[in-house]
């Protein structure tokens, strides 16, 4: 699969979300080529987060933003089923309360960073501040404008002190959204996933995919690159994500600790 060359969005250059395809196939074939891959990347990622685990040198940071109903929880459940719960921690960062409204924005987001060894997952993540808070008007545009560089720089910080991270926009159509929408609606079952906030969000589409595009090209870095993901198809959508992250581990290619000096002549009685 060509994750790489075709979803980076490259440093320096437009994000163009219109140009970018919500249903591509991405050489997949079907449902059961894509489940065949997927259940190979399955093992391949336990290998590798067992790796990292062990070394505890450095982590892994997947920071997850999409659109209402772009696929942010059931990628989660996909692509990390059977991996080991000790090393990977999502997560979800609600609307600030409490505390976090008397701390910077960024405040929050450092606490819940992984530690060495450890893969982190935000469901949401520090851009809702330059792409809720924009589309809400939640502060004046000065404040939200300058969070680019605070958070280009936040996420140097990250890199710097052993953290590799990795962007993922979940790119859906419009259409696909209303299907997903009308499901929550129609399905007793997923109810409780829908909020009449949805419906609100789904009339400013225009003004999210602005704001997705503007914080995808001036937050797009060598350090911490985004990736759009074609997830209008969820198959598409699992082996993207997971191949995306095979290969960032295998670039960073943990190593086992070496053991205690000596340990082949030990005995256990």
């Amino acid at each position: 699969m060509r994750v790489i060359a075709e979803l980076l969005v490259k440093p320096g250059t437009d994000a163009r979300l219109d140009q970018r395809p919500t249903d591509a196939k991405l050489g997949l074939v079907d449902k059961s080529h894509a489940a065949a891959k997927l259940a190979s990347l399955h093992i391949r990622l336990f290998e590798l987060q067992e790796r990292l685990w062990a070394e505890e040198e450095r982590a892994l940071l997947v920071v997850l933003q999409a659109i209402d109903a772009g696929g942010k929880d059931g990628t989660i459940r996909s692509v990390f089923t059977g991996v080991n719960p000790q090393g990977v921690r999502v997560v979800s960062f609600k609307v600030p309360a409490g505390r976090e409204m008397r701390q910077d924005y960024l405040w929050r987001v450092h606490a819940n960073c992984p530690g060495h060894g450890e893969i982190g997952i935000f469901n949401r993540s520090h851009y809702e501040d330059v792409v809720a808070v924009r589309v809400h008007e939640l502060v004046p545009e000065k404040q939200w404008r300058r969070r680019y560089h605070h958070i280009e720089e936040f996420e140097r910080l990250l890199s710097d002190e052993g953290t590799r991270i990795v962007k993922i926009f979940l790119h859906i159509s419009r259409e696909e959204q209303r299907g997903r929408l009308q499901a929550r609606i129609d399905d007793p079952k997923k109810n409780w996933k829908f909020r009449t906030g949805d419906l609100e969000d789904r009339a400013r589409w225009d003004d999210l995919m602005a704001a997705y595009e503007d914080a995808l090209t001036k937050t797009s870095t060598e350090w911490a690159p985004w990736y759009v993901i074609p997830a209008d198809r969820k198959w598409v959508r699992n082996v993207a994500v997971s191949t995306l992250l095979v290969e960032t581990l295998e670039a960073m290619n943990p190593q086992y600790p070496p053991p205690e000096i000596g340990i082949g002549s030990i005995k256990v009685v």
